[in-house]
């Protein structure tokens, strides 16, 4: 048992965030400190930080280190389900519960609770977690039998729990136990001088799982395009394109960096000026040869012969592309049937 978690903190320890950054290293340093401590922590952050890599570093740090780790993501449960995942249920306690079985809380027990989006828990379900934040015990769903653990908690989140207290959607009571130690972790782009770093350490892992073998490099271009960019997905989005301009490259020096895989290479349609600025452009074209109504109508028309050929006489992408009602064309188009 020792050995095995022995082996999940080696590869914890492997696996974790890099950084040389100030902000980096003091988060970092935070974290160790309070690691000892058997009390419950708070882990705030944006989306890609590295959450869950800070609460199994806590772990493993911590005195409980040879105790189980245990993790559940709470906003992927209803609330009809939640109570039952962390405090377990008995046989017949709702429909389909068809034998005994044991929630998260036992399963932590001697170890490390990690509620993932903790700020997702229903109030009901955070009555019971204050229960066993203060006595230590709970009873399963279906039942009325204490049953005694020894868990410390770890949360996550991005919500603001503080203002969901304040709204009713977070019990006050439950925010003041699990908030020992309250823990910020830097977004990416707070920490310049990881970046790069970072990049590297993608960059070579995904090298060597590509099978090649030599470790690839960022011209100038793209090392510019990475340090500048904001990064609103931090390290998760960092390792994403990373990865990708990595097996996209056909040499070793990575000059192209893709941040919206969603771009479509595609040109969009030609809009053509709407109908409410025709007059307005006969006017500009046709103003010192042409009487106005003569001016519009001959752009009208050629506007309407130029939208038809390029939807393929289509009359509702015509429209669409002269920025008018399908009524609207309709109209013009019987107005000029005999030019047309």
């Amino acid at each position: 048992m020792a050995d095995n978690n022995l082996r999940a903190a080696s590869s914890t320890a492997s696996r974790e965030a890099l950084g040389q950054s100030e902000r980096f290293l003091e988060f970092q340093e935070r974290l160790s400190q309070v690691a000892p401590v058997d009390r419950p922590v708070l882990l705030i952050g944006e989306r890609g930080t590295g959450k869950e890599l800070a609460a199994s570093r806590l772990h493993f740090l911590s005195r409980r280190w040879e105790g189980p780790l245990v993790t559940l993501n709470c906003s992927t449960l209803s609330p009809t389900l939640i109570e039952s995942e962390l405090f377990g249920h008995e046989k017949g306690a709702f429909t389909g519960a068809e034998a005994r079985r044991k929630g998260r809380f036992e399963a932590a027990d001697g170890g490390t609770l990690f509620l993932d989006e903790i700020g997702a828990i229903p109030l009901e379900a955070q009555e019971k977690i204050l229960r066993v934040v203060e006595y230590g015990s709970f009873e399963r769903v279906g039942s009325s039998l204490p049953v005694e653990v020894d868990v410390r908690i770890i949360g996550a989140t991005n919500a603001d729990l503080a203002a969901k207290a304040e709204r009713g959607e977070f019990k006050p009571d439950l925010l003041d136990r699990l908030s020992f130690e309250v823990l910020f972790l830097p977004p990416l782009r707070e920490r310049e001088e990881d970046i790069m770093l970072l990049a590297g350490h993608f960059a070579n892992r995904m090298a060597f799982e590509l099978g090649r073998q030599a470790l690839p490099v960022f011209s100038a271009k793209a090392t510019v395009a990475l340090e500048n960019h904001d990064w609103p997905g931090n390290v998760r989005e960092l390792k994403n394109v990373v990865e990708r301009s990595v097996y996209r490259a056909d040499a070793e020096e990575i000059d192209e960096i893709d941040f919206d895989p969603f771009r479509s290479p595609f040109s969009p349609a030609r809009a053509l000026p709407q109908a409410d600025k025709l007059v307005e452009a006969a006017v500009a074209v046709e103003k010192e040869v042409t009487p106005l109504p003569q001016a519009v109508a001959e752009l009208e028309i050629r506007l309407l012969r130029q939208a038809l050929q390029e939807s393929r006489f289509n009359q509702r992408k015509a429209a669409d592309l002269l920025g008018l009602s399908y009524d609207q064309l309709r109209g013009l188009l019987r107005k000029y049937r005999r030019e047309l």
